[in-house]
């Protein structure tokens, strides 16, 4: 009987650690530019992600959103910031969401598609085609 348990805990446990599936986008993902790492996760029946990390908040863990389009929003710091939200779909492509862009201060609507277990494909577009991709490695 211990041992079916000791079984089970084992099991359990390296269930919680192991990567994740393919087809899963979720965990912290470098982006191709300014040294930015995003945390992919789910939110409710949605999946989004926030900034962790990028060469600005490298530099100045303080760094606000000073580029956004709203004004009330630039006093926010760019550490932690939501930028993807609302996408829906799977098991490979999630579409329907927004991609901010601290950069630009822009919004567009974005999609999301796993090309294997750890690359992404981001598409954002303002209005098709004008739209810019940009392909994010697993970093966890």
């Amino acid at each position: 009987m211990k041992t079916k348990i000791f079984a089970a805990a084992v099991l359990a446990a390296s269930a919680l650690a192991a990567p994740a599936l393919a087809g899963d986008p979720t965990g912290l993902w470098q982006t191709p530019t300014n040294g930015g790492q995003v945390r992919i996760e789910r939110c409710g029946n949605a999946l989004c992600g926030t900034l962790v990390t990028s060469a600005a908040i490298r530099a100045n863990p303080g760094q606000l959103d000073v580029k956004n389009k709203d004004e009330a929003q630039r006093s926010r710091t760019l550490r932690g910031l939501r930028m993807l939200s609302g996408f829906t779909g799977g098991p490979t492509e999630w579409r329907g969401g927004s991609v901010y862009n601290p950069e630009d201060g822009g919004t567009y609507r974005g999609t999301i598609t796993m090309t294997n277990d750890n690359t992404l494909r981001l598409r954002g577009c303002i209005v098709a085609p004008l739209c810019k991709t940009q392909t994010w490695t697993r970093v966890q």
